[in-house]
């Protein structure tokens, strides 16, 4: 255009859109080809400013269009021999007519290939990349398509093939006509079998194209085939193409690409620009769908690795909050546990494996497994740490690691704490009617790294309605913050009144200002309200150790179980006492402790001062049964479980038997 807006030059697309006669076109001012452009456009020219309007364009063959023009000035100065000054390039965009939209081969390829498919690739979400193709192909290349994939590419506990030939799942689907038979028809997510002898069975087990004209019968065939009767209306004399994704895993699925009868079918061209499309797309879905299985392993592995619920005695009770420190990753090297004991007793304990991601997630769940292990052995809370510290220190000969863990052991009949500590920050204490503290914990090394500072165990009562919170550093540090602002901090979130609160409402309060925080580590918490179980469910007897001891455990046993309503136990729980008792009296000596717990089961403790374990095994002589530990079958038959631990002043033996 020159300054005053008067066309002088246009190329052939121009011609064909805007007029039915090119020399329409020249001399024309760009206000008579676009009614009410001068304003906005032809203005800037004077301003020697680009522009765009959208603006309405009447063609000769398609009637009203909306047009994008954007004006670009020029520099062209006068002509010459009196030839107009060259001052702007007018760039017209109108949509394609619907009817053309499948001629152009180039227009085609450009769409497919150039435009959207490299903006698609970006994403490794295989659904979302699904919907992204299907964007692409419907409405560039047909007015009807969907994405489908082998169940067997999807997910690794598929099978390759059925009896019936390879499970699909339909993806993703597109159509343009706004039709909701064809999301009725063809449902998103769903999984099947195409029948042997159709188009579908053949790209699937030829990995080539294939191109059908559903002609009259066609579709009718196809719709009797899939038993699906809206498929002979939807696809009636559709033109379909069938476009394989292939990798090197083999076939993963293919694109269907159907157009109707007011375009042109399908041809060779279109095959060539389709295949090229579904190779660089079968990069996109083959790295989509490694990357799905890949963290969906990752994924299952690391959840399998969490606990999946908390146990305590009845008057216990736990709460637990997990945070990843990553969105990508779900677990890491924290983990917690509450694990109810014999005796209305339970194990509290949290730890934190130095890293982050599926390393650290499951070195974390070999020192779970070792926990849970160590609590059935009833070992106490310094001599687990110790075996946890051996077991470290073995990993680390292949990899260095190490961890820190804390834990507690909590005795609901006597509300006595066993605490133990290694490199772990100190647990929190927060008694009813009194301020929160930290328990002074001797220090010690984190588990792997070795070191002289022996592990030690302190013990401490506690009154009923206290809270013990136990925590990662992940809850109190980060770059940004010191750790003593953050304990601080925590210190605060158990104030006056906290003993009252939902332990739901703690955990909460205590993730206030680090929740969002993208600069933090994994957070593991884990708070438990003590209390103990009421007093007649317990009681205990000092007994002397002398035989006459034995006829009067029998006794406060049997009067003890009639005040519980618990006289089908009697018999049983008598003679489980004899025999315990009796083993007390002849190997320990010293006065014996006898005690009885209704909880979850029925628990028979009788403790003594030497800390021999007594073991199971055979012996020829009847009359050194009970020193050659064969007693103590009487108590493995006649117990649900039973076992031994050590204390400070010698050991327990306990047994428990099921509450009918």
């Amino acid at each position: 255009m020159d300054s005053s807006g008067r066309i002088l030059q246009f190329d052939r697309n121009a011609a064909a859109v805007l007029a039915r006669n090119a020399d329409d076109l020249l001399g024309a001012g760009l206000d008579e080809v676009f009614p009410g452009a001068r304003e906005p456009l032809l203005e800037a020219l004077k301003a020697g400013r680009e522009r765009t309007a959208m603006l309405a364009v009447e063609t000769p063959a398609s009637g009203t269009l909306d047009a994008v023009v954007t004006v670009h000035p020029m520099s062209g100065g006068p002509g010459a021999g009196g030839a107009p000054d060259l001052a702007a390039l007018a760039v017209i965009r109108v949509p394609v007519p619907l009817a053309d939209r499948f001629v152009d081969p180039a227009v085609i390829r450009r769409a497919l290939l150039d435009d959207s498919l490299p903006r698609i690739g970006s994403t490794l979400d295989l659904e979302l990349l699904a919907r992204g193709l299907m964007d692409v192909l419907v409405p560039h290349f047909c007015n009807s398509g969907a994405l489908l994939l082998a169940e067997s590419h999807i997910d690794a506990d598929e099978p390759p093939e059925g009896p019936d030939g390879p499970q699909l799942r339909r993806m993703a689907i597109g159509f343009d006509d706004e039709d909701p038979a064809w999301d009725a028809t063809f449902p998103t997510g769903e999984s099947f079998v195409y029948p042997p002898g159709t188009p579908h069975a053949l790209c699937l087990a030829s990995g080539e194209p294939v191109l059908r004209a559903l002609g009259g019968e066609g579709a009718a065939r196809l719709a009797t085939a899939w038993r699906r009767p809206p498929v002979a209306e939807l696809l009636k004399g559709a033109s379909m193409l069938l476009l394989p994704i292939v990798s090197a895993a083999g076939v993963l699925g293919f694109f269907v690409c159907t157009r109707n009868t007011a375009h042109r079918q399908f041809d060779a061209y279109d095959v060539e620009i389709g295949m090229e499309f579904a190779n660089r797309a079968s990069i996109f879905v083959e790295s989509a769908r490694q990357y799905s299985r890949e963290r969906a392993t990752a994924l299952t592995l690391q959840r399998s690795l969490l606990p999946t619920g908390l146990s305590a005695p009845s008057p216990v009770e736990v709460h637990h909050r997990y945070l990843p420190g990553s969105r990508r990753i779900e677990v890491g090297g924290d983990w917690y546990e509450s694990i109810a004991l014999p005796g209305a007793r339970v194990a509290l304990v949290v730890g934190d494996v130095a890293g982050h991601g599926v390393k650290a997630a499951v070195t974390m769940g070999r020192l779970r497994t070792a926990i849970h292990t160590l609590a059935g052995l009833e070992l106490p809370p310094a001599e687990a740490l110790e075996r946890l510290d051996s077991l470290m220190r073995t990993l680390g000969e292949r990899e260095p690691h190490f961890a820190t863990c804390a834990y507690v052991v909590y005795d609901a009949v006597s509300g006595r704490c066993e605490v133990a500590s290694a490199g772990h920050l100190p647990p929190l204490l927060a008694p009813p009617g009194a301020d929160a503290r930290y328990l002074p914990v001797p220090p010690a090394p984190p588990l792997g790294v070795g070191g002289d500072g022996p592990i030690v165990t302190r013990e401490f009562t506690v009154e009923d309605g206290t809270l013990l919170f136990l925590y990662t550093d992940g809850l109190v540090e980060n770059r940004a913050r010191d750790i003593d602002d953050g304990l601080a901090r925590l210190l605060a979130t158990f104030g006056p009144g906290a003993s009252a609160r939902p332990l739901e409402d703690l955990c909460q309060a205590a993730l206030d200002g680090v929740y969002d925080d993208q600069h933090r580590d994994d957070i593991a918490m884990l708070v438990a309200r003590l209390a103990r179980i009421p007093a007649d469910h317990h009681a205990t007897w000092e007994l002397p150790a002398e035989p006459a001891a034995v006829r009067r455990a029998r006794g406060l046993v049997r009067d003890r179980l009639a005040r519980w309503d618990l006289d089908d136990l009697t018999h049983s729980t008598m003679l489980l006492v004899s025999e315990l008792v009796t083993n007390a009296i002849r190997h320990a000596g010293g006065r014996i402790t006898l005690r009885l717990v209704r909880e979850s089961g029925l628990v028979c403790e009788v403790f003594d001062s030497s800390d021999g374990r007594p073991r199971i095994r055979l012996h020829d002589d009847e009359d050194d049964m009970l020193e050659s530990g064969r007693g103590l079958h009487v108590v493995g038959r006649l117990a649900r479980r039973w076992g031994v631990r050590r204390t400070s002043g010698g050991k327990v033996v306990w047994c428990e038997q099921g509450l009918s």
